[in-house]
This record gives structure tokens, sequence and C-alpha cells, in this order.
């Protein structure tokens, strides 16, 4: 079994900045894929960014571009999403989430999934 945990998330201003963590611990895979997600109230989940555990390769939605960097230490088995010039429409719970393919897209599905953290920001 695989267990996320996220933190980080907290209420802030627009234009603020928080580093949302995800630690992950219990199963090991070889090479995996990481994601953050988020979902606001009334809507759907939406993908966010994502990671390839091995290589290191990224991925944003086009609304977080340029303003959030997802990032990965090894040795901590965590992945961060170190988030900018946040925006009142930011906010939502942001989820991380964990797979073992690997070689799928980093916006596909998800077997793991952490708990959620609430990130509100106010304009």
């Amino acid at each position: 079994q695989v267990q996320l945990v996220e933190s980080g998330g907290g209420s802030v201003q627009a234009g603020d900045s928080l580093r949302l963590s995800c630690a992950v611990s219990g199963r090991t895979f070889n090479s995996y894929r990481m994601g953050w997600f988020r979902q606001a109230p009334g809507k759907e989940r939406e993908f966010v960014a994502g990671i390839k555990w091995s290589g290191g390769s990224t991925y944003y939605a086009d609304s977080v571009k340029g303003r959030f960097t997802i990032s990965r230490d090894n040795v901590k088995n965590t992945v961060y999403l170190q988030m900018n010039s946040l925006k009142p429409e930011d906010t939502a719970v942001y989820y991380c989430a964990l797979d073992p393919a690997a070689w799928r897209a980093v916006r596909g599905s998800y077997e793991y999934w952490g708990q959620g953290t609430q990130v509100t920001v106010s304009s």
C-alpha cells in the first residue's frame, strides 16, 4: 500500500505564494508518475501539474503555467508544488496522486491519492 500525505495549504492573499508538499511512504516502485490535482466547490477535479519520477519531466495545466512549479526530492520521497502569484481562482482542495504506470500520461488516471489540503486565496 502507498500513503500520500499533503501539507502546506492555507489561506493567503492574491499575489502570495504557498508551497505544498506530498510525502510518499509505504510500497515503493522503480518508476512512477505523480500529479497534483485540485477541486474547487461545485467543479470537477482538474489536473494541475505532473512529474515523471524517472527523468523528472514536468507538465502543467495552462492555467498555472509560469506560476506553479512541481519538483521532487528523491531522498525524502516528497513531491512539491510551489505556487506563486496566487489568484482567487486557484482556491480549491489540492490533492497529490501517484501511479506506478510511469509510461502513461501524467494527466491520466491515478491509483493512489492523498487526503487533500485546502488552499484559499482571497482578493
